[in-house]
């Protein structure tokens, strides 16, 4: 069976990989039998990696959000990956809402306009759970924890969430809404993330360039793999909607640790002191949004999954590397 599927932000990091997983194939949607790709369909402001526009069947699609799935046609799943980061919607309030909340019901409603509801993933994100100040500090985030967000990101994300919740008890699509952690280590430059840096102090260092951690060392954050985090995308695709459950979005494993953890990793996997060109400069703004986000999750329902956090930044530092060197060498 021929699989015709949309990644919005198919151009991005996190989208970009997903293709070339989901070209790599065969390709399992909503508990049905796994099959080919026929054309993947990659919506973004901009084309996506040569590799992927040399592949005959992958269709890019430039543009505004609403505009690029405005004359799509139909597919059989939506990967909505698209949105403006947590710095930038901070920063532009507008652009937050127009692209983060405007955008996610462009695509809800291209989807809802198909004859059969296509399986829809909603990349939302930890941002969605925060500590409120007038309320005790937030610990352990479980399944059925309150989301509180403390920023216009967590804000437009969570009414995301909502809105796929909505979208799927009406039988318009088949949502499955994904809380992802910080995802480290992305390659790249660094981008207007607030949590941009926890992959910029290692991705910097190990190219010899010096890089600001922005919060104190003992900050405690959560953390995923990009592997990871394919995996679980790809999972809350899969899965029929029964072995899915709850419309509730679903937080996917994190590993808890610290920039100074980070740090020494690098440490003990270069067997050098590479964390020296790390400057320990704060930045209270960025600081205040990284400490309203939790760092330590329990999640069962994404274990039932299959789904497991990495176990140790080390393990982390070392895929990263492996991946730099074969690019390179």
């Amino acid at each position: 069976m021929s699989r015709r599927i949309l990644i919005t932000g198919g151009a991005g990091f996190l989208g970009s990989l997903l293709a070339r997983e989901l070209l790599a194939g065969p390709v399992a949607l909503g508990g049905s039998a796994p099959g080919e790709i026929g054309e993947l369909v990659l919506a973004d402001l901009a084309e996506p990696p040569a590799d992927l526009r040399a592949d005959p069947r992958v269709r890019p699609v430039v543009g505004e959000l609403a505009g690029a799935v405005g004359g799509l046609g139909e597919v059989d799943a939506v990967f909505h990956l698209a949105g403006v980061v947590s710095g930038a919607a901070e920063a532009d309030f507008d652009l937050g809402m127009r692209t983060n909340v405007d955008g996610t019901r462009a695509v809800l409603e291209y989807a809802r306009r198909h004859r059969t509801p296509p399986v829809l993933v909603f990349s939302s994100s930890l941002a969605v759970f925060g500590n409120d100040p007038a309320l005790p500090p937030l610990g352990v985030v479980g399944d059925d924890t309150l989301p509180r967000p403390q920023s216009s990101y967590g804000i437009q994300k969570f009414i995301g969430e909502q809105l796929v919740a909505d979208y799927t008890r009406k039988g318009f699509v088949r949502g499955r809404s994904v809380r992802l952690m910080t995802v480290s280590v992305r390659p790249g430059k660094p981008n207007a993330a607030a949590s941009s840096f926890l992959s910029g102090i290692v991705r910097e260092p190990l190219a010899g360039q010096r890089a600001v951690c922005p919060v104190p060392p003992d900050t405690a954050v959560a953390l995923s793999s990009p592997r990871r985090t394919l995996d679980g995308l790809a999972r809350a695709a899969e899965v029929d909607d029964a072995t899915w459950g709850s419309r509730t979005a679903t937080n996917l494993p994190a590993l808890t640790t610290t920039p100074r953890e980070m740090a020494a990793a690098l440490d003990r996997v270069t067997g050098s002191a590479t964390s020296e060109l790390i400057d320990w400069t704060e930045d209270p703004a960025i600081g205040a949004i990284v400490r309203s986000w939790p760092a330590v999750f329990d999640t069962p329902r994404a274990h039932a999954l299959g789904l497991t956090a990495e176990p140790s930044f080390d393990d982390i530092v070392r895929a990263y590397q492996n991946s730099v060197q074969w690019k390179t060498g």
